[in-house]
C-alpha cells in the first residue's frame, strides 16, 4: 500500500507533548480512525498523549487482524466505550466475527474494555502477570479512568481475562498464523507481543515505543528491558512494528525511541550515583536531547527519579 510505504519510509511530524494535542476523529470516541498497516492488519493508533476526556483513554494502540476466519483484537480498550467504537469500525471493514481479544499488558488501557467483548462471548487472552496486575490494581485503575473519561467510562465493568499464558500462545485462525509471545521482563508486568511471522510484522506492545517518551513505572526493569530487547526482540528482526504507542514503523526507528532512550538515562543517573548524587537532584539530570518526544513534560523527571531507586541498589 502506498499509505503504508509512506509510512515506513518517513518519521512521524514532531508534535508538543502536550495533553492538547487535538482529536484527529472527532465523530468518534476513538482518537483516530484504524488504517491497514499492512494486507489485513488494521491498527487505530492512540494519541501520543496522557489519558484524557478529549482521547476518551485512547492514547494507546488498538489493533485488530482479519484472519479470514475471524477477527482477533489486540487491545480491550481504556472503557466499553472505546470497545464498542472500534468494533463498529471492525464491522465497516469486515462480517467477520471477532473471536479473540488479546490484552498487551494489565493496564486500564489495555483491559478496561474488556467487559463489552465478554459480555458478546469473546473470549480474553493475557499473560498470567499481567491478569495477576489487574486483578491487583483493578478498582484503582476503573476509579481513575472514570474520573478523566466521565461519561466515556459508563458502562465499563472489571472483567479479567478468560485465558492466561505463561510464555507462548498460539493461534492458527483462517489465513493466519499468530503467535502472542511473552518475550521477557520489559516495561510492565505481563507485557505480550502479536508475532506474525509470515509478515514479518510484530505487534509489540509496551515494549516499544515511537514518537512518545517511555514511562518508567516502579515495577519497571529498566535493565531486564534492555536485556529482552537486545538478546530477544531484536534478533527477530520484524520488518514491520506496530509500537505499544505511536505510529507503526520499523525496527531501527523504536530502537532509537526506546532503548537508545533508557540507556541513556540509564547512563546519566549511573554518572549520577558515581558523583554521590541525591534522589532529589537525580530528577533534573539532562533529558534534554529527548524533548522532541511527546509527554517529555509529563515524564522525564518522573522516569529519572525511578531510574535513580532502581539503580541506587544495583
Amino acid at each position: 500500500m502506498i499509505r503504508t510505504a509512506i509510512l515506513l519510509a518517513c518519521l512521524p511530524a514532531p508534535a508538543l507533548a502536550s495533553e492538547k494535542i487535538a482529536d484527529k476523529y472527532p465523530q468518534s470516541v476513538l482518537y483516530d480512525k484504524p488504517f491497514e498497516v499492512i494486507p489485513n492488519v488494521w491498527s487505530a493508533i492512540g494519541a501520543t498523549a496522557p489519558p484524557t476526556y478529549e482521547n476518551a483513554g485512547h492514547n494507546n494502540n488498538l489493533s485488530f487482524l482479519v484472519t479470514g476466519d475471524g477477527v482477533i483484537v489486540i487491545n480491550g480498550g481504556a472503557n466499553s466505550r472505546l470497545a464498542e467504537a472500534l468494533h463498529a469500525e471492525i464491522r465497516e471493514v469486515t462480517d467477520q466475527p471477532v473471536k479473540l481479544v488479546i490484552n498487551e499488558n494489565g493496564q486500564g488501557h489495555a483491559m478496561l474494555g474488556n467487559s463489552y467483548w465478554t459480555e458478546r462471548g469473546v473470549d480474553v487472552l493475557a499473560h498470567v502477570d499481567a491478569a495477576e496486575e489487574f486483578a491487583d490494581y483493578n478498582a484503582q485503575i476503573l476509579a481513575g479512568m472514570q474520573n478523566y473519561a466521565k461519561e466515556n467510562g459508563e458502562g465499563t465493568e472489571l472483567v479479567e481475562p478468560t485465558i492466561t499464558f505463561e510464555d507462548k500462545y498460539v493461534i492458527d485462525m483462517g489465513e493466519m498464523h499468530v503467535e502472542v509471545l511473552h518475550l521477557g521482563p520489559a516495561h510492565s508486568p505481563g507485557d505480550v507481543q502479536v508475532w506474525l511471522p509470515e509478515q514479518s510484522l510484530m505487534i509489540a506492545g509496551d515494549l516499544a515505543f515511537n514518537g512518545r517518551m517511555p514511562p518508567i513505572f516502579a515495577k519497571t526493569c529498566t535493565s531486564c528491558w534492555i536485556e529482552t530487547w537486545e538478546t530477544v526482540f531484536a534478533p527477530m528482526n520484524p520488518t514491520y512494528i506496530i509500537p505499544g504507542h505511536g505510529y507503526p514503523t520499523n525496527l531501527a526507528q523504536v530502537e532509537h525511541h526506546t532503548m537508545d532512550y533508557l540507556k541513556d538515562l540509564r547512563e546519566k543517573i549511573r554518572a549520577h550515583l558515581d558523583d554521590g548524587g541525591s534522589l532529589d537532584d537525580a530528577y533534573y539530570v539532562d533529558q534534554s536531547n529527548w524533548a522532541f518526544l511527546d509527554t517529555y513534560d509529563e515524564l522525564a523527571t518522573k522516569n529519572a527519579g525511578v531510574v535513580f531507586t532502581e539503580m541506587e541498589w544495583e
